[in-house]
């Protein structure tokens, strides 16, 4: 090979690799990432590991492709997990508390909405990415979500997962600090099958993301098997049948999908927004630990118990770190994460549009 062709194979990095060969590099460093973040007992790490790899290889220059309908089914799986943690049950803690969980949750999704309206003002950032950047619901479901809404899926999953890394951060600093430990949850990636709810479950989120689709609702391929997963559980006709290695392969698939569309100008437009994403951040989890101080206050909810329900991270997240005190009462800080994911799926899309304009009509000249 002469040196000019050697030159022009350097500059285009690995997009002068073949198909196999890309993929082949984003397996493996996928791996490395997601073992290194396990260790530091990071939640989120089977999304976030993959991402930051596929972000990686799409810098320079890799762009392997896969089928459109692995990331929809990767999708309705999700759908599924996420139904799986809204047991029927969820509707009687709820009930038994419902004064302290509308406070909790309602206070949530208000700063929340607040920290998007100001990050879309003085922070440079389109008003829905940064009003679905700064939603305090399930990470995964509020970046598939986004899409559908007119966000830039890339930057909500910056921000939203780099939201998560700070909540897990502070929230497994003040377990630490104010829980009696408990045993380590370990993940059990093989466990035994129950072959025919695994099959029923796959119907449904495939089923459920293809009529999603066609039927153009809006965020469709996660919403539809979530709703339909849900509905099925509740009635006692469905318990979903997710091992662990099924929701490892869909967070993968889902993290490779989103990372695999940055290019070097999303990249350095994320790296200069990080500061005031990052202020935010930290804005955010001090406004949800004020609600947490008023419940543990003026309600007697335990400090930890009302700390964590109150945690802007994902509920999946938080569960984690909960289950591992015997001091926490799990099932109030579930009801309350459980009740906000709901919420802010019901009103996202609505108060997105709504910062939205109220964005764009503060930058006109002349109108209020």
């Amino acid at each position: 090979m002469d040196q000019k062709a050697t030159d022009a194979l350097r500059l285009r990095g690995l997009a002068g690799w073949t198909r196999a060969a890309q993929w082949i590099a984003l397996t493996a460093l996928s791996f490395a990432f997601v073992i290194t973040l396990m260790l530091v007992r990071l939640p989120a790490a089977l999304l976030i590991g993959p991402m930051a790899a596929a972000v990686i290889l799409a810098l320079s220059g890799a762009r392997p492709g896969a089928p459109r309908g692995v990331f929809v089914l990767a999708q309705g799986v999700i759908g599924c997990m996420i139904a799986r943690g809204v047991p029927v049950a969820v509707v009687g803690e709820i009930a038994k508390d419902w004064p302290l969980a509308l406070f909790s949750v309602v206070s949530v999704v208000i700063a929340s909405n607040i920290l998007g309206y100001a990050l879309a003002k003085r922070g440079g950032l389109p008003g829905t990415t940064a009003v679905w950047g700064s939603s305090a619901g399930a990470a995964s479901a509020m970046t598939l979500m986004s899409e559908s809404f007119g966000a830039d899926i890339r930057l909500v999953a910056f921000m939203q997962y780099a939201r998560v890394v700070v909540v897990v951060l502070a929230a497994s600093v003040v377990s630490r600090l104010w829980a009696t430990p408990g045993a380590e949850l370990a993940i059990d990636w093989w466990p035994p099958v129950d072959w025919p709810a695994f099959g029923l479950t796959l119907v449904v989120a495939w089923a459920g993301a293809l009529a999603g689709k066609a039927l153009k609702i809006p965020a469709g391929a996660l919403l539809t098997p979530l709703a339909l997963t849900i509905a099925l559980q509740w009635s006692g006709l469905l318990t979903p049948e997710l091992p662990e290695w099924l929701l490892a392969a869909a967070y993968a698939i889902v993290g490779w999908s989103i990372g695999l569309r940055f290019d070097r100008a999303i990249f350095l437009h994320a790296a200069r927004a990080l500061p005031r994403i990052m202020s935010g951040i930290v804005a955010l989890i001090a406004l949800c630990g004020g609600i947490a101080a008023a419940l543990h206050y003026f309600a007697g909810v335990d400090p930890l118990t009302a700390y964590l329900a109150t945690s802007p991270g994902g509920a999946d997240s938080v569960a984690i770190i909960a289950a591992s005190s015997s001091a926490i009462d799990l099932p109030f800080v579930m009801a309350l994460q459980t009740l906000r994911l709901i919420v802010v799926i019901l009103t996202g899309p609505a108060l997105a549009r709504f910062v939205a304009r109220r964005v764009e009509r503060a930058r006109l000249p002349g109108v209020a």
